[in-house]
């Protein structure tokens, strides 16, 4: 079954954030919801949604402050942005386009409208991305267009290293990948690290998996290599 696609709603107009979110949900969207630009560039960047929808017009920190936030975090980088605002000039469009927005609808809108728009912006998003973005070992899952990983569905911590190594592991699918091979793909050709530093990236992997630390398998004299079921832990 598919995730369903997570929006966040950030306008200080109480009654249509809860207008557009029964349309979202009606149309099988997951809601996030912030009435203000704070509350919303938090959000945004702790639950690291499929799309935002944006009020240009909010007191504090406006939309458009929030869209040049969120579009200068590569974090946050390549989360759409469909912005709002009761204004038509075609400089206010225009300014919203250039610092970042993918789509721009004017107040009042038809919901019909709006729910076409989030699905052409998701639709164009989808197309973007590479086809081999999600990795998945059991309940280990890679989404290296978010750069995220979950273990049965529990986000996990892993700095830039750690999750370039993993990636690298459950990419080969139970090759093994030498010291120097995962080196390469972790830090690059041009840079030096001694074997034990790798191990020790290693340790830190396999304590932040806990439980299936047992997937990240040495071989000893040769590297790592991933192991999907338990069992060829005893067997190797």
């Amino acid at each position: 079954m598919a995730r369903r696609k997570k929006i966040l709603v950030v306008d200080d107009e109480r009654d249509l954030v809860e207008l557009i979110g029964m349309n979202l949900q009606r149309n099988g969207y997951e809601v996030l919801a912030a009435h203000d630009g704070p509350t919303g560039l938090d959000t945004a960047r702790k639950q690291k949604p499929d799309m935002v929808i944006l009020d240009v017009m909010m007191p504090g920190l406006s939309g458009k402050d929030v869209a040049v936030a969120l579009k200068g975090d590569p974090d946050t980088l390549q989360i759409p942005i469909l912005m709002l605002t009761a204004k038509t000039e075609e400089t206010d469009i225009i300014v919203g386009l250039s610092i970042g927005a993918d789509d721009y609808v004017t107040k009042p809108f038809s919901m019909k409208v709006l729910m076409a728009r989030v699905a052409a912006v998701l639709r164009r998003k989808a197309s973007l991305e590479p086809a081999s973005s999600i990795l998945a070992a059991g309940p280990v899952v890679i989404d290296q267009s978010k750069h995220e990983v979950t273990v049965a569905g529990r986000p996990i911590n892993l700095t830039p290293t750690e999750f370039k190594l993993l990636t690298a592991i459950l990419s080969a699918r139970g090759r093994v990948l030498s010291r120097d091979q995962l080196m390469d793909r972790a830090m690059g050709t041009d840079v030096f690290v001694t074997d034990r530093a790798i191990d020790v990236h290693i340790t830190a992997v396999r304590k932040k998996l806990g439980d299936l630390a047992w997937m990240v398998h040495t071989v000893r004299g040769v590297g790592y290599r991933l192991l999907e079921r338990k069992e060829e832990e005893v067997a190797t």
